[in-house]
């Protein structure tokens, strides 16, 4: 009877933690779901008609990305791609929960058809090092050749190498020798709007009728219910989430639009397009055989001219 009760008590122990794992999910998820979960769940492919990577649509904010591919590469090749994702160091952004948190980093690099990430058994040791503690995941099943990173803390990946290997037209008549593009994004910090079009706390809040502001009072959480008063007379309540600051106090007259807090944010999203050849190493031989070619004519040329020129001297002209 005592097994049976330690049992029951085992299973109903395991029952409420897995309950609680999962609520903790649910009702206050971390920043690490973000993003680049919500892409992966809503767009087929992170890159719109327009040529827009899709982390735009939340990450509102604009700041540079750099890349660094290599000119040219071989066939079944691994080559670096590196992207570059710049900002002031110890820089720190406001959480979800209104606190001071390091800002966070993430890329995505959308490759040609038939590139995509090396196997882990042909990195070399340099690879291995620069990309310890980074850790790369397909967009989707189907699209191998789209990788994501992220987040991570930016202080300590403010540069993130992307091992890629490329196809063996050779092998694989489907890919061919020749130029092709790349597409790479790049974030630091958290977004502007959520997956619902709701704004996050990290963005300016700005008034939506124009009045005078009639009281604001402070929420124990820490955010703020601003009552404006029109020009009819109608009390309007603008609700501000705790971590913007207010920039503004009771008495103050305001118009439609304008910032009611100072803007928070400290980071950005950025993409840009890069270029690498797919290069035959027969096509290299054959421009060193056309240069050798070319050098050993000019060089014939010039011995044939002063042959010429020795008869001239002999003959008196």
């Amino acid at each position: 009877m005592k097994g049976l009760k330690n049992q029951i008590m085992k299973k109903t122990s395991l029952f409420i933690c897995t309950l609680l794992f999962i609520s903790s999910i649910v009702f206050y998820p971390e920043t690490t779901f973000a993003y680049p979960f919500w892409a992966q769940q809503n767009y087929e492919s992170p890159r719109e008609a327009t040529g827009k990577i899709v982390c735009a649509n939340c990450h509102l904010a604009q700041m540079p990305t750099l890349a660094e591919v290599p000119q040219s590469v071989g066939a079944d090749s691994v080559f670096k791609a590196v992207v570059k994702i710049p900002y002031k160091k110890d820089l720190k952004e406001i959480g979800a929960d209104g606190s001071e948190v390091p800002l966070q980093v993430g890329a995505v690099v959308m490759l040609p058809d038939g590139f995509k990430l090396a196997p882990q058994e042909r990195w070399t040791e340099e690879i291995k090092e620069e990309t310890e503690g980074v850790y790369f995941t397909n967009y989707s099943e189907e699209k191998d050749n789209i990788i994501i990173v992220g987040p991570l803390p930016g202080d300590t990946n403010k540069e993130i190498v992307f091992p890629v290997l490329s196809p063996d037209p050779s092998t694989n008549k489907e890919y061919h020798y020749g130029k092709y593009s790349l597409h790479i994004g790049g974030n630091r910090g958290r977004g502007q709007v959520y997956p619902t079009g709701d704004k996050s706390n990290n963005v300016v809040f700005t008034s939506s009728t124009s009045g005078t502001i009639n009281s604001i009072e402070t929420i124990e959480d820490g955010s703020y219910k601003i009552n404006i008063e029109n020009e009819n007379g109608q009390i309007i309540t603008e609700e501000v989430p705790v971590g913007p600051q207010l920039i503004v106090k009771a008495q103050d007259k305001i118009n439609a639009g304008e910032p009611l807090t100072n803007d928070p944010n400290v980071g950005g999203f950025g993409q840009l397009d890069a270029e690498v050849v797919l290069q035959s190493p027969y096509r290299v031989i054959g421009l060193i055989a056309f240069f050798i070619g070319v050098g050993l004519t000019q060089i014939l040329l010039v011995l044939k001219k002063k042959q010429v020129e020795k008869v001239q001297a002999a003959e008196g002209i």
